[in-house]
Formats: C-alpha cells, sequence, structure tokens
C-alpha cells in the first residue's frame, strides 16, 4: 500500500447527503471511493454493489463509503435528474459525488484526473490521515479487499491507543 497525499475531490453536486464531504472533514475516519459511471456495466453489476456491501459490512465502524460519479463518455446521458434516477431505483443510499468538469471543455473530470484514474470502475481506500493508500482499476476481490479495509481500521486504531497511552503517560510524569 502506498502512502501519498489523497488530493482532494472536485466535486460539482452531492446527493445523499444533507452536507458536501471533503477529506478534510473526514480525517480521521478510513474512506473508500468507488468511482462509477452509471452507464458502465461493470460499475452496476459489480462495483457498486461492493461499494454498498462494504458500507453495510463495516457499518459501525471508522470507515466512510463514498460514491464519485466521475462521467468520461456519455455526457448528456448522465446528467444529475438521471442519477438520482439510477439511484432511487438501485436503492443506493451511499453519499455520491458527481465530479466537476473543468472550465476548459475537457471530457475527463477533475477528480478524475486529479487521481490518474484509467476509467471506471476505480476504487480508493484512503487511510484516517487523509493518505491515497490504494488505487484499484477493475472490481477488487471481496476478501482482499475487506483485508485492505481491515488492516487500515486497525492501523487507526494503534494509533488511538498509541496517544491515547501517550496522553497518560504526560499526565502522569506532571
Amino acid at each position: 500500500m502506498s502512502a501519498m497525499p489523497a488530493p482532494e475531490w472536485e466535486i460539482a453536486t452531492w446527493l445523499n447527503t444533507p452536507t458536501p464531504l471533503t477529506l478534510e472533514n473526514l480525517r480521521g475516519r478510513v474512506v473508500l471511493v468507488h468511482a462509477f459511471q452509471m452507464l458502465c456495466p461493470g460499475c452496476v453489476a459489480r462495483g457498486l454493489p461492493q461499494a454498498v456491501r462494504v458500507a453495510e459490512t463495516f457499518a459501525g465502524t471508522a470507515l466512510t463509503v463514498v460514491g464519485l460519479h466521475t462521467v468520461f463518455e456519455h455526457h448528456e446521458a448522465m446528467q444529475v435528474a438521471s442519477l438520482r434516477a439510477f439511484l432511487h431505483e438501485y436503492q443506493i443510499r451511499l453519499p455520491i459525488g458527481i465530479d466537476a468538469h473543468g472550465p476548459d471543455g475537457d471530457p475527463i473530470p477533475l477528480t478524475m484526473k486529479a487521481y490518474a484514474m484509467e476509467g471506471t470502475p476505480t476504487t480508493l481506500l484512503i487511510d484516517a490521515w487523509g493518505r491515497l493508500r490504494r488505487q484499484i482499476f477493475g472490481v477488487h476481490n471481496d476478501l482482499l479487499l475487506g483485508a485492505e479495509i481491515a488492516r487500515l481500521l486497525l492501523e487507526l486504531e494503534v494509533d488511538t491507543h498509541i496517544n491515547q497511552y501517550q496522553d497518560i503517560e504526560s499526565i502522569v510524569r506532571l
């Protein structure tokens, strides 16, 4: 797993969340981002169901699962109204950010560019300190993905305990 800082997302619109999400606001939580297009067969058949399973499996932990609708083709067919209907029909309740496009008319969205994604589906794993730890193009094996998430959650737990111990140790020295 690499450990480079994850670029902040460039989101035009958020769906399924009352407030916009940012990596800065999610510091202290492990983040799984599932980049998809609603007309991508692999995203619909395997990627999105995997993201939903992960959210359900790790509910109650320090994991946040976010969808990133990153449209690099068929722009006219994948507007916000279509995406809302898609999310409703597939009962996807994950927070979904719609990747913003730059002012220059480039068909590749800004977040997709920032992460140098090859296409969709793409899964991003970001640790609790905001570092990109894994980027997977295509659908990842459920067991391997679960193990990678568990590892990042364990790292967070260990770090939390070490910090608590150091706080107690400094109090005892007083």
